[in-house]
C-alpha cells in the first residue's frame, strides 16, 4: 500500500513578515514525513492567499517557482479565515489522500503532524489538534475562550474543547464535507457533523514568530457569535422561554394592580412604571436583534453566493482561467 499524499493547507492574510520563516518549517516537516515513509513524495504545501494587501502573494509565487512542493491559490478578495481554509481544502480534496490545515504564524506545533498522520494510518479519518494548555494566552483570552467552548456545548453545538482549525481530514471526509453548503462558516462546529472515526492529539502552542495577530477582539467576537447562531437554535428557544416568563410576571403585575386598586391601596408611582416599561422595551429590542441575526443568516443562505472565488493560482494548480472555483458554481 502506497503512503498517503498529504496537502498542508495554510491560509495567509498579510503574512509577509512570518511567511519566509514558516514556509521553510512546513517544508522541513513535509520532507521529514516523506523520508520516514509516512507520506507520499507527491505531498504538497498549499498556501491560500486571502486577499492580502502586502507582498504575501508575491512571496508564495516565489516559493512555488523555487520548489514544486510549494503551491498556492489566491482569492479574488479578502473573505475571512474560515473561507480561506475552505477554499484550500476544496482545492486539495481531489489531489490528495489527507489534508492538514494549519495557520501560517508558526504558533501550532508542527510535530503534532506526526501523530496526526499516525492516527490516520491507524484508521482515523479526522484528527483534531487540541491545545494541551493556554499558558501563552492572557488571562482575559484564556477565560473568554474556555468559557466560549463551554457555552457552545451548552447551546448544543458539537465542538472539540480547545480545538481551533489545526486538523487532519481524509479525502473521503472532504468529499462529504463539500456537500455542506453553508455560507456562514464555522468549521470547527461543522467538521464534527460529518462523522467518521476521529481522535485528538495534544500539543503546546507557541508565541507568534513575527507580525501581528490577524484575529483582533472584534473578529473573535464575530466568529464566536457565528458559531452559536449558525449551528444552534437554542437562543431562539431561550427567547421564547424568557418571553413566556415575562408574560407571566406581567399577568401577576396586572392582578396585583387590580387588587390594590379595588381595595383602595393604589400607589401612584410613575417612576416604577417607567422602569418597567423601559425594562420590557429593552428586552424586546434585544430579542428582536437576536431574531434579526437569524433572519439575516437565512437571507445570506438563500442567496447562495459563492463562499470563495479563486483569481490566481501557481503553476502547479491547473484550473479554468477565470470565474469562481468549479466547486462553488
Amino acid at each position: 500500500m502506497n503512503p498517503p499524499i498529504l496537502y498542508i493547507v495554510v491560509p495567509c492574510y498579510n503574512e509577509q513578515d512570518v511567511l519566509p520563516m514558516t514556509s521553510g518549517m512546513f517544508l522541513d516537516k513535509l520532507t521529514q514525513l516523506t523520508n520516514e515513509g509516512k507520506i507520499h513524495s507527491d505531498s504538497r504545501i498549499l498556501f491560500v492567499n486571502d486577499g492580502s494587501k502586502d507582498n504575501t502573494w508575491q512571496i508564495i509565487m516565489g516559493l512555488a517557482a523555487k520548489d514544486v512542493r510549494y503551491q498556492g491559490i489566491a482569492q479574488s478578495r479578502n473573505r475571512g479565515h474560515q473561507n480561506a481554509v475552505l477554499a484550500g481544502l476544496m482545492a486539495a480534496k481531489d489531489r490528495c489522500d489527507i489534508t492538514i490545515s494549519i495557520d501560517c504564524d508558526g504558533q501550532d506545533d508542527l510535530n503534532a503532524m506526526d501523530q496526526m498522520v499516525d492516527a490516520y494510518l491507524d484508521g482515523c479519518d479526522v484528527v483534531y489538534g487540541v491545545r494541551a494548555k493556554r499558558d501563552t494566552d492572557t488571562f482575559f483570552k484564556r477565560f473568554t475562550a474556555e468559557g466560549y467552548y463551554r457555552l457552545l456545548n451548552r447551546m448544543g453545538v458539537e465542538v472539540v474543547y480547545n480545538h481551533a482549525d489545526y486538523r487532519l481530514m481524509s479525502a473521503r471526509v472532504l468529499q462529504e464535507f463539500s456537500k455542506f453548503r453553508e455560507v456562514n462558516l464555522f468549521l470547527r462546529g461543522l467538521v464534527p457533523l460529518v462523522g467518521f472515526k476521529s481522535t485528538s492529539v495534544y500539543y503546546e502552542r507557541h508565541e507568534r514568530l513575527a507580525g501581528k495577530s490577524k484575529y483582533p477582539l472584534k473578529k473573535m467576537l464575530a466568529l464566536a457569535f457565528d458559531g452559536i447562531s449558525s449551528l444552534s437554535i437554542k437562543p431562539i428557544r431561550m427567547i421564547t422561554l424568557t418571553g413566556g416568563l415575562i408574560s407571566l410576571l406581567s399577568v401577576a403585575g396586572i392582578v396585583w394592580a387590580l387588587i390594590t386598586a379595588l381595595t383602595g391601596h393604589a400607589v401612584a408611582g410613575w417612576a416604577s412604571t417607567a422602569c418597567i416599561v423601559c425594562f420590557i422595551g429593552g428586552i424586546q429590542a434585544l430579542f428582536l436583534g437576536i431574531i434579526g441575526e437569524y433572519i439575516g443568516k437565512i437571507y445570506l443562505e438563500v442567496k447562495a453566493r459563492p463562499r470563495y472565488i479563486i483569481s490566481d493560482r501557481t503553476e502547479g494548480m491547473a484550473t479554468p482561467s477565470s470565474g469562481s472555483d468549479p466547486q462553488e458554481d
